[in-house]
């Protein structure tokens, strides 16, 4: 038996089967077109709302709260409660708008990511969540 590891990927020498500078080249080429998704996708403006479109938020690929709007039938009054409630629609249209920001993502960068690894928002980032 050869002690050569890499023997078993079709070859005795590296020139027997594997083209190390071809593999280098297309990983390359991998994380190129996962960036260019990447910078896609944090340029991206996602909406979510709920109510109705009662309160509706906009947020950036990357999670960044960018607008927020609410139609005056979301506003009940004045009292604590009442504003505690439009507080809670306001959360509830930004995860709205984060779930999907998440479909997006997965859709997005899926395809590039699925076998990279990693688990941040840098190259490699996890089909599906952003890492925010």
């Amino acid at each position: 038996m050869s002690q050569n590891p890499f023997d078993a990927l079709g070859g005795g020498d590296l020139g027997g089967g594997l083209d190390l500078g071809a593999l280098m080249q297309q990983a390359q080429q991998m994380q190129h077109e996962l960036q260019a998704a990447q910078q896609r996708l944090a340029e991206t403006i996602v909406e979510g709302s709920v109510a109705g479109g009662a309160v509706t938020v906009s947020v950036s690929g990357v999670g960044e709260l960018t607008g927020v709007t609410i139609k005056p039938e979301a506003v009940q009054g004045t009292d604590e409660e009442s504003l505690a409630d439009l507080g809670d629609l306001v959360v509830a249209a930004f995860r709205d708008a984060r779930t999907r920001i998440d479909e997006l993502a997965a859709e997005t960068l899926g395809p590039l990511a699925g076998g990279l690894g990693g688990g941040d928002a840098g190259p490699g980032a996890a089909p599906g969540r952003l890492g925010f």
